[in-house]
Formats: C-alpha cells, sequence, structure tokens
C-alpha cells in the first residue's frame, strides 16, 4: 500500500503586510517559500486530500469588443472568424458534458455588444430546464458590459441571473488587479475596481465566486502583491470567495508578446499565494498553463485542488498551448504524489473520494 503524506508540524503564522509579502517574494529562497505555503495548506486541510472538479468549458463566442493584447482567442464582431454557438449546440455540449460526469459548466465568451441580459437569462433557464448542473459562468467583464448596456445595476444584473440559473461566477478577466497594468495589456477592459465591485455585489447576494490572477506579461512583483492583497481585502470584507487561481501569461499569437513564465515563476507565485491569502480556503493548480508535471509539485508548494478535468478548452489553446488531461489523469498525478484524490463540485463539497 502507497505511504500517503503526512502533515509536516506547523507553527502560528502572523499576517504579511505589503512589505514583507514583498521581501518574502522577491528575497525568498523558494524552497523555503514553497514549505512555508505548504505548512500553512496542511493547517487549512489537514487531511491528505487533493480535489478535482469535471467541467466543460463552453466559450459561446469569440466575438469581443475589448480585444486586450494578451488574448489569442477573440476576434472582432465583423471577422470572418467570429461565432456565436446557438442555444441548441450549447444543449448538445452541456449534454455531451453531463454524459461524461461534469457538474459544473463554466461559460465564457468576449464581449459581444449585441447580446443583451436577456439573452443570457433565457440561455440559462433552457439549461436549467435540462440539466441539474452548476451554471459557473460569465466574468466581471461580461456583467459590467450588461449593467452598461440595460442602464440597470450590476446587483440587479446578478439579481437576474441567479433567477434564471446562475449559481457562480468565475474569477475571469481578473488579469492584474492593478490599473497601471490594465491600461496598457487590457485598455478597454473594465478597472480592477469595477472587477472588485463586480464580485462584492455578487458576494452580497450570496453568490459565491472564484479569484485568478494572470502573471507573467508586463507586471512588476509589487503589481503581484498588490492584487494577492486587494483579493485578501475583499475576502476580509464578504468572504465570498472559494478559491484562488494564478495561472501563468501565455504569449503564443497575443499582439502583446513577451516569454512565458517559467515553471519556478509559477511555483513562486502559487506559494506566495498561499501564504498572503490566509482567509481564502482553497488554492488551485494550473496543469493548463504548466502541464501536469509542475501541477503535481505545486501540490507540495500550497495548492490543495489541482483544478478541472476539461472536457473542453479554447482561450489557452489558441495561444498554441494544448494541454489536455482525463479524470484518471489527475487521479494518477495526485495518488502518486502521496494523497487521496477527490472529486468535488463547485462549492468544493465532496462528491467522490479515490
Amino acid at each position: 500500500m502507497q505511504k500517503k503524506t503526512k502533515m509536516p508540524q506547523t507553527n502560528n503564522f502572523r499576517r504579511l503586510n505589503r512589505e514583507a509579502a514583498l521581501e518574502l517574494f522577491t528575497r525568498g529562497d523558494l524552497f523555503a517559500l514553497g514549505k512555508l505555503a505548504n505548512v500553512i495548506r496542511w493547517i487549512k486541510h489537514p487531511d491528505p486530500v487533493v480535489t478535482y472538479i469535471v467541467d466543460r468549458n463552453i466559450n459561446y463566442t469569440n466575438i469581443c469588443s475589448i480585444r486586450c493584447a494578451f488574448c489569442a482567442f477573440s476576434v472582432d464582431i465583423n471577422s470572418s472568424k467570429g461565432y456565436v454557438l446557438s442555444t441548441g449546440e450549447i444543449i448538445r455540449k452541456i449534454d455531451e458534458a453531463v454524459n461524461l460526469g461534469a457538474t459544473q459548466i463554466l461559460m465564457q465568451g468576449g464581449v459581444h455588444p449585441d447580446l443583451d441580459l436577456e439573452y443570457f437569462e433565457k440561455l440559462f433557464r433552457d439549461i436549467k430546464s435540462k440539466f441539474n448542473v452548476q451554471i459557473h459562468s460569465l466574468s466581471p467583464s461580461e456583467i459590467s458590459f450588461l449593467s452598461k448596456k440595460t442602464g440597470i445595476s450590476v446587483q440587479d444584473v446578478i439579481l437576474r441571473l441567479k433567477q434564471a440559473g446562475l449559481d457562480s461566477i468565475p474569477g475571469g478577466g481578473a488579469e492584474m488587479l492593478v490599473d497601471s497594468v490594465r491600461r496598457i495589456i487590457s485598455p478597454r477592459k473594465i478597472n480592477a475596481l469595477e472587477w472588485l465591485d463586480v464580485m462584492r455585489e455578487a458576494h452580497l447576494i450570496g453568490m459565491k465566486t472564484t479569484a485568478t490572477m494572470m502573471f507573467g506579461s508586463i507586471e512588476s512583483p509589487g503589481d503581484i502583491v498588490e492584487h494577492l492583497l486587494r483579493i485578501r481585502d475583499l475576502q476580509d470584507e464578504t468572504g465570498g470567495f472559494t478559491s484562488f487561481i494564478p495561472w501563468s501569461y501565455q504569449p503564443g499569437n497575443t499582439a502583446l508578446g513577451g516569454k512565458t513564465a517559467t515553471g519556478t515563476d509559477y511555483l513562486r507565485v502559487l506559494a506566495l499565494s498561499r501564504v498572503v491569502l490566509d482567509n481564502v480556503d482553497n488554492i488551485q493548480a494550473s496543469w493548463v498553463t504548466q502541464g501536469l508535471k509542475v501541477a503535481q509539485i505545486a501540490l507540495f508548494f500550497g495548492a490543495n485542488d489541482i483544478g478541472n478535468v476539461m472536457i473542453e478548452e479554447n482561450v489557452v489553446a489558441a495561444t498554441g498551448v494544448k494541454n489536455s488531461v482525463t479524470e484518471q489523469d489527475l487521479i494518477d498525478v495526485v495518488m502518486s504524489a502521496g494523497f487521496h484524490p477527490a472529486k468535488r463540485n463547485t462549492l468544493y463539497e465532496i462528491l467522490e473520494l479515490h
């Protein structure tokens, strides 16, 4: 029988302020930082369990009026490559995913100038009439656009979407929650405070969300720390984030260009996230951008979740990075690292322990 990973010895930790977080991030030894993050992971999750979820990412459109410089997926509305999936095609994709064990559907697209609130209300109602599945969909940018298009408040938009079937909101569009960075990589996207305000409004009506960070483009170490502190501050206020997912910028086929963050860059950011975000329960490893081997190492750098069995993924794939896994792949990776794999739902409730 394989020996399971045991919880290391733990001590009391004080919350890091900005200066201490930056010092740890820029000057701390990578393995010492990883060890600290791992200890905190065990404090929060004493059982040797690593979770995952089976889901499908459905990009209902690739047409976007924002056209971020780091995105290789979106196109202009007049592009011959543009599309909007029909409701029938979306239903077919969900049916296929549910038959493969999916419990969550993540739907995001571009900010399409012609798709309004009524479109999403009808779509979500159609989905809920056919499937018992978590609709974990849209992003703060899409919701903010719907608010401006309809002339009603962000909270009212979320309430209407919730009544139609929206269950939770993914953390897409956060990128870097520092406006000096956003003005360069996504100048037409909502600013940092607007992103946070959408999440706040969702939390205040009882809707859970996730938080993300895209790093490795043009930001500084201080920007990464600022992003984490803004997530931590909102979590102090609302407690609505279920998890945090850092992922590395992929420069292929983008207008922004640049270099790909290394595996050690990723592990350093992930570990810092676990240490700084003392009020966020779950830190998710990203095999989508880093591959399974680095994701497995991340389980010893603070991550307690290995992410999604993405039956479909298009946005990162558009950059030329095409990692894919099966549920058994994730189970094997988790077990070979000495943990018990557990299938979960969107709210991190265990559905099946392997």
